[in-house]
């Protein structure tokens, strides 16, 4: 499992989404991005449908992703 408290751009608190892991100064949950891409979704698309999201941080969370599951 992740630890999402070692990504800088993604945060959470119990009285945001019911406490979902976050892009940092936003709404919209980091969930929504795996589930996007998962079902066909470009990177461009979802950062169309989730504008306060940036694409540096989209980057970011999948670097994150991607350096957590291969050191595991």
């Amino acid at each position: 499992m992740l630890d999402w408290n070692q990504c800088p751009l993604v945060e959470h608190s119990p009285e945001k989404v019911s406490g979902a892991w976050l892009f940092k100064g936003t709404r919209v949950p980091v969930k929504a991005l795996f589930e996007n891409l998962e079902n066909g979704a470009t990177i461009d698309e979802f950062l169309k449908w989730f504008p306060g999201v940036s694409r540096d941080q989209v980057i970011a969370v999948l670097e994150f992703a991607e350096q957590s599951l291969a050191a595991a």
